[in-house]
């Protein structure tokens, strides 16, 4: 006899044995038993959370010649022969390769033939968001007034996507997704039955990866107990079969980037690498650990909903107190963006790198996060006595170490070159007119700008923070475009330093404003 998959085996045969949906179940238990039967349903809700299982379950129980409490009895002729597919009173119909007016339009024809046997014929339309307009709209009429003995049941993980017009034809049912304790208990009856030894912390583990849906955690279960077929199930194999990694490992990569160790990174990544570990599971358990750190630091409160063993809770409790809720939140969001990059990247691994150096370097960013990291950074380094070194031509800080000390933390103005590229100077002096050539919203920006002198004698150009910062690097074609207006100005290919102060007020205490400079220049000049 040819193997059956672990979720087809064991689908509820009844309501009772539906788990996690007790809303659901308990509504259509009181329908059954008053005999208020409704003509269109609409079951939504993520993958794997029991949509088709009560969809059919519902089918056999309107049909069942000798009904109970908790549904169809499993035992008539009717529900065996729906069970076994063979009955012309269920049909199951797949919208997302049956989408058409034509398909829909066949259904409409047979609507007004009564069921052969049994009381209702019973429609069950899967990934019904799938249909196409015209198909919606043949569907409209009849889904609105059908025979007395027709009952459709759609069913979506896609909701939005239907037209209003059906959603207020139906009775809506949202399914949950299913809490990791109650997909645990199962996988633990299950396993009993199947003679499977496995360990707790196993099943845990396989619960929390399948997000609520039953099913994939059914079937991540049948993917392990097949690897390590006849031997205990233990946390670690589970870990080897489904390419993760132990929360350990998540702690000490949360130490690195704390330490903004970028060479510790790295090396830990080679070693996740080096063992075979998916890089998209690792990067979706290094967020969720983020998560749980988020909230450790939040509340004291929230030990029940932080799924973790005592060990790992106290560990994770003496790393909240090392980070701060900002930074946390910003490696959240470089880790939510790249586990929306990675699925499809053929560089995997590069770009878990780029994330990892983002994390441990803030100045790559330019977002109010990074810059809230990179204050926090130097306050960190001034209360240890570490002397805070300018980056090299950078204006706006520290020109020396004395600097920093003495003046506790105050950083001194730049000193004025001595001398001024031509190229600078002649964009500098035709400056209204080069703001004026710009074309909107450019010119807008550009009138609020500062002119300074950045690293190599290049032209250094200020904004506040703001739409005028954004506008220029957050968008590099946007700045590319002011180049390419200055070099026309000048005849030569400029290149253009961006800086962004949090207020005019910081860049008159920290650079110096050439335009003021070669307007006096030019003055004596023509004296």
């Amino acid at each position: 006899m040819s193997y059956m998959a672990l979720y087809r085996k064991f689908r509820p045969d009844t309501l009772a044995d539906v788990k996690g949906q007790e809303h659901i179940v308990t509504t259509l238990k009181n329908q059954l038993a008053a005999g208020r039967i409704g003509h269109a349903y609409l079951f939504t809700g993520t993958r794997g959370t029991g949509k088709t299982t009560v969809a059919k379950i519902l089918a056999r129980a309107v049909n069942c010649e000798n009904p109970t409490a908790e549904g169809p009895c499993g035992e008539c002729r009717i529900c065996r022969a729906i069970a076994a597919g063979a009955s012309m009173n269920v049909i199951e119909i797949d919208a997302a390769s049956n989408n058409g007016v034509d398909n829909i339009r066949e259904i409409v024809e047979e609507v007004s033939y009564s069921p052969a046997e049994g009381k209702y014929k019973v429609y069950i339309i899967d990934e019904v968001h799938m249909l196409s307009a015209g198909a919606f709209n043949a569907l409209l009429k009849t889904l609105e007034e059908p025979p007395s003995y027709v009952i459709f049941i759609l069913a979506t993980t896609e909701v939005h996507k239907l037209p209003i017009t059906i959603l207020s034809r139906c009775q809506r049912y949202d399914f949950k997704r299913i809490p990791i304790d109650t997909i645990t208990a199962r996988m633990q009856e299950l396993t009993a039955q199947e003679s499977v030894q496995v360990e707790d912390k196993a099943l845990r583990y396989i619960a929390k990866t399948a997000d609520g849906s039953m099913r994939d955690a059914l079937s991540l279960l049948d993917q392990c107990i097949a690897f390590h077929l006849g031997r205990e199930l233990t946390y670690d194999k589970v870990l080897d079969v489904l390419g993760a990694v132990d929360t350990e490992v998540f702690s000490r990569l949360l130490r690195h980037v704390l330490d903004r160790d970028v060479t510790g990174c790295v090396e830990l990544l080679e070693e996740i690498v080096m063992q075979g570990r998916e890089l998209t599971q690792f990067v979706t358990d290094f967020t969720w650990y983020l998560r749980n750190l988020m909230l450790v630091q939040a509340s004291d409160n929230l030990e029940d909903v932080i799924d973790m063993s005592s060990d790992n809770l106290k560990r994770l409790k003496e790393e909240s107190a090392m980070a701060d809720m900002d930074g946390i939140i910003r490696f959240i969001r470089i880790f939510s963006d790249l586990s929306g990059q990675i699925r499809q990247s053929a560089q995997k691994r590069i770009l878990v790198e780029i994330a990892l150096i983002k994390l441990c370097r803030p100045q790559m960013e330019v977002d109010q996060g990074a810059v809230l990291d990179r204050i926090r950074q130097v306050e960190d380094k001034l209360e240890k006595g570490v002397i805070v070194s300018p980056a090299s031509g950078v204006p706006g800080q520290t020109s020396d170490g004395a600097g920093a000390g003495a003046g506790g933390g105050n950083r001194q103005k730049p000193k004025l070159p001595k001398a001024i590229p031509e190229d600078v100077k002649q964009i500098v002096s035709k400056w209204p007119a080069v703001v004026g050539s710009a074309e909107n919203p450019m010119r807008v920006y550009l009138k609020s700008a500062r002119l300074s002198l950045g690293g190599d004698n290049r032209l250094m150009v200020v904004f506040a923070d703001g739409m005028a910062s954004d506008y220029f690097t957050k968008q590099p074609e946007h700045k590319a475009q002011l180049e390419a207006l200055l070099s026309d100005f000048s005849g030569k290919e400029i290149e253009v330093n961006i800086q962004t102060v949090s207020e005019i007020r910081e860049f008159e205490d920290n650079y110096v404003d050439i335009s003021q400079v070669i307007q006096m220049e030019i003055e004596e000049e023509e004296e």
